[in-house]
This record gives structure tokens, sequence and C-alpha cells, in this order.
């Protein structure tokens, strides 16, 4: 198993404040699969980060591998919406949980 941050990057920096009420139903498409995913074991934590460079969706996913972070990556609402979502995974070295430590390979 290895680690990925999960970062949803919005279209606007203003995103999180002026969403119109189709990407707000996108979003929370978006997060009721994040909760599947959660309950599958797939996703350790995941929400809203309100960084004042702009707000952005952080995730921390536990998978098989790349590919299978690729794979939720591209079947993520937030993705398949046509309102310029787009996420950027990035491999964890070592990733430490109350279930355990997992060591990126």
């Amino acid at each position: 198993m290895q680690g990925f941050v999960y970062r949803l990057i919005a279209p606007r920096s203003t995103f999180a404040h002026d969403m119109t009420p189709d990407e707000r139903a996108t979003l929370s498409e978006h997060a009721a699969y994040w909760a599947g995913l959660m309950n599958a074991g797939k996703a350790v934590a995941f929400g809203p980060v309100d960084d004042p460079a702009g707000a952005y969706g952080l995730g921390v996913l536990l998978v098989e591998d790349q590919a299978e972070a690729e794979a939720i990556r591209a079947a993520d609402p937030a993705i398949t919406a046509p309102y310029g979502l787009r996420a950027e995974l990035a491999p964890m070295i070592r990733l430490v949980t109350v279930g355990g430590v997992f060591d990126g390979s």
C-alpha cells in the first residue's frame, strides 16, 4: 500500500466563495465520492483547505499503486465535470496513520 496526496485545484481563486449552483452540485457529488473512498478504506482524510492564496481540496489516499490513484482521480466527479477543476497527485514517502505506517515504493 502506498499513500498519495490528492490536491483538487479550482479553476479560479474565488471558487470557494462564488461557485455557481451547478459547480456546487458537482462539489457535493465530489464529497460523496470521497466519502465512499473513506468507507472503502482508500481515503484516509479529505476536505477543503482555506488557503489565503486560494482555497483547494486536499485528500490523502492509501492505495495499491500510482495506477489506482490515477484511476480514482479520473473517476472523481469534480474532474469529470466541465468546470475546469483539476487534481494533482503526489506519492508520499511515508504515510503514518492510526492503522499503521506505509512506506512509498
